[in-house]
């Protein structure tokens, strides 16, 4: 019995309108060689798809879904406003709402501007710090994803590690030339680079946990040359958090490292599984946007009052209840559990994770410490144990690139029964000699 038909048939449907039959290239599952499962619902830690299979889901659409699906109050909160409208174009109260929740966790960010997703987020923040400092240079890290910008699809992640694509046709080399793409983690490649052209770097842009080359944690040493290096030079730092803020801690990364940037960019968890993004940062900084400066930025749905709803709702349930340390709680017991059993049966799995975001990594040789080195990747072994735990109900991202990710509805059960078929699926592949 083919248990995925209607996927099948919703994806040649797709596919006719789509290129590649998906709106974003990870979805298309081309890293594990197979064909997509289209969802219809989602509800706590769980998805549907279209033939009724239930799936414990480990992607959360890649972050938002920190709460699960369908959580009832955030659902009731947009029932409630939805009423009154999809969209003004027009200023409400519930944009400084939300933005006051996003100034208490994060302080570093002492005026922000909403946007409808993290990549304009990112753009409009590296516009900000073209404009303030009046320089065309800018630093990014090999592997770390800040959308599909332009300048900044230069050794990109994601996707674009996915089809190894390191930057895409159709960006003008002339963008190219000033943007620096170093080593992540690499602090002489860093130092090197402000000594050659410090004085026209106008910024450096991270993630500070990386989230696109699978869950990269940061030296901590690195994340602190960065800052002491912009201070210097007077480039401006800006932290890409769209994947980490209130993820990994109620004040992203920021907090957890004590490392205060200039500007940061949010999204995905801000706008509570709707279309959003935030970039904000020093008041210093942030008064020279339009219409009080000279640097242009707008957007026709920028602060959409049925995102800021959601948003406003996500926010206040994420800080109630030491809400983080029982989400890590959670993602150290799966992670714990893989590389456990991974050893057991004699393969070769690293871990790791920071809150209630993970990663795991197939790897051929037993030295490799580092996520960074995608060459020493075993993607047969990966594509085999995606597919034996889809079969199983267990849905992590297709691909080994990605960071996957644990709401407050995933259970004791799901995690134990995860572990389970992982066992199984281990069990199967040390068998293959893949």
């Amino acid at each position: 019995m083919n248990r995925t038909k209607l996927s099948k048939k919703a994806f040649i449907d797709s596919a006719k309108v789509f290129p590649g039959g998906v709106n974003s290239p990870v979805r298309a599952f081309k890293n594990v060689n197979s064909l997509p499962v289209f969802i219809k619902c989602g509800k706590g830690s769980y998805i549907y798809d279209l033939d009724g299979n239930k799936y414990i889901d480990y992607i959360g659409s890649w972050g938002p879904m920190i709460l699960g699906h369908a959580n009832a109050s955030v659902i009731a909160a947009i029932e409630k406003n939805i009423r009154y409208s999809t969209s003004f174009g027009a200023p409400t109260i519930l944009e400084t709402k939300l933005a006051n929740l996003i100034k208490k966790s994060f302080p570093s960010m002492e005026k922000m501007r909403m946007t409808s997703s993290g990549t304009e987020a990112t753009m409009s923040a590296i516009r900000l710090a073209r404009g303030f400092t009046d320089r065309d240079k800018i630093i990014k890290f090999e592997g770390c994803y800040h959308g599909h910008v332009d300048s900044l699809l230069v050794n990109a992640g994601s996707g674009a590690a996915t089809h190894g694509v390191p930057s895409s046709p159709g960006i003008p080399k002339d963008l190219i030339k000033h943007t620096y793409s170093l080593e992540y983690n690499n602090i002489n490649h860093l130092e090197k680079c402000f000594e050659k052209n410090g004085e026209n770097i106008a910024c450096v842009i991270v993630e500070p946990i990386a989230g696109n080359m699978n869950c990269v944690i940061p030296d901590l040493k690195f994340i602190k040359k960065l800052r002491t290096l912009c201070n210097k030079y007077k480039s401006i730092l800006i932290f890409d958090e769209v994947m980490t803020g209130f993820r990994v801690s109620n004040g992203g990364a920021q907090e957890l490292y004590k490392i205060k940037p200039d500007l940061t960019a949010l999204g995905k968890i801000v706008g509570g599984g709707m279309p959003v993004g935030v970039f904000g940062g020093k008041s210093k900084y942030m008064d020279k946007l339009s219409p009080l400066g000279p640097i242009y930025h707008a957007g026709t749905l920028s602060g959409n009052p049925i995102a800021m709803t959601a948003g406003i709702r996500t926010l206040e349930l994420l800080s109630k209840n030491n809400f983080h340390l029982n989400l890590e709680k959670k993602t150290k017991k799966l992670m714990d559990g893989l590389s456990n059993l991974a050893k057991k049966n004699d393969i070769e799995l690293l871990t790791t994770y920071a809150g209630g975001m993970f990663g795991f990594f197939f790897t051929d040789k037993k030295s490799i410490k580092n996520f960074t080195d995608v060459k020493s990747c075993n993607n047969k072994i990966f594509e085999k144990f995606f597919k034996i735990m889809l079969s199983k109900g267990i849905y992590f991202a297709p691909s080994s690139f990605e960071a996957g990710f644990i709401s407050s509805k995933h259970s004791q059960n799901d995690i134990d029964y995860t572990l389970k078929m992982a066992n199984d699926a281990f069990k199967k592949i040390s068998k293959l000699k893949l």
